[in-house]
């Protein structure tokens, strides 16, 4: 079978959303560096919350170096139940990885650059509005910039070319069916 390769005109960087309630949004993401992997693109992510769980992802995000580089900022969820660490500690985690995203857009080296939980970190006031405005306001004009997580704020979204709800239709944890290896994490 002959693959045919499409050749794109006018290159633009563009703003993606994945956000909404349901399961696959970190995944959704990861699922486009697989992709730009695939096309020899370089791709920066950077995790806002997740950190305490380990998760087979982001195993896998390591056999994609070195097109795609990995940081890990976060200490798991802000204020869910069995989370140790203080609002304070994930502030500042949620600040440093924001510094760190500032970094890497101007640095320009990237194709893609991923901002796990990004959306969740603002809802959470571990990130203010207008640190995020400004991230899409530097954003390389060739560059690809995703924001996952659920909750996105609506300047956000308005500002975004594509925006991705996921809605849970049924999910097996609900049916008391424990999470499963390879699909749930």
């Amino acid at each position: 079978m002959e693959m045919h390769h499409i050749e794109t005109r006018n290159k633009v960087g563009l703003i993606v959303v994945l956000t909404g309630g349901g399961k696959g949004k970190t995944t959704a993401a990861m699922g486009i560096a697989l992709r730009a992997v695939g096309h020899k693109m370089k791709t920066c992510f950077i995790q806002f919350m997740k950190g305490d769980i380990h998760s087979g992802e982001i195993d896998g995000l390591k056999w994609l170096s070195p097109l795609v580089e990995h940081h890990m900022t976060g200490k798991g969820f802000s204020g869910i139940q069995g989370n140790p660490y203080p609002y304070h500690e994930h502030r500042d985690n949620a600040q440093n990885a924001i510094e760190l995203a500032r970094e890497k857009l101007l640095g320009g080296r990237y194709d893609i650059i991923i901002l796990d939980e990004i959306n969740n970190a603002l809802k959470l006031r571990l990130v203010d509005l207008p640190q995020v405005l400004e991230l899409l306001d530097i954003k390389p004009a060739e560059t690809h910039l995703v924001l996952t997580g659920r909750d996105a704020h609506p300047d956000v979204c308005a500002r975004a070319h594509t925006v991705t709800e996921m809605q849970e239709i049924k999910h097996s944890y609900r049916q008391g069916i424990d999470p499963q290896q390879g699909i749930d994490y």
